[in-house]
């Protein structure tokens, strides 16, 4: 009888340390946590260029983030914009640093 309880009691141990490293981050993945937080603050940059560099730019802008790093890309109208998007975003709170890959839309023809 007693071996079975701590048997069992290993047993919820081990479910238990299995479901805490299971949210735990290494260097190649984002935890949960972290994944959540990267979405937020990849609304908050998107939301923060629709007011301030208005919609029809952030319509073109496409943000994503990883570890506070925020990525923008897409095709915008000016050189002005690239600039403007990408001052946007660093003052985010939250963003610890931006990739500005935005290209000018004449650019591409």
């Amino acid at each position: 009888m007693r071996t079975s309880k701590l048997v069992l009691i290993c047993l919820f141990a081990a479910a238990a340390a299995i479901q805490v490293a299971g949210c735990a981050s290494t260097p190649e993945h984002r935890s949960t946590g972290q994944f959540i937080d990267d979405g937020a603050l990849t609304t908050r940059v998107k939301t923060a260029i629709a007011s301030e560099a208005g919609a029809g730019a952030a319509l073109n802008v496409n943000v994503t983030t990883y570890r506070g790093t925020v990525q923008l890309s897409g095709f915008v109208d000016s050189e002005q914009t690239v600039q403007r998007a990408g001052d946007i975003a660093r003052h985010v709170e939250g963003v610890r640093s931006v990739k500005n890959d935005l290209t000018v839309a004449s650019a591409r023809r």
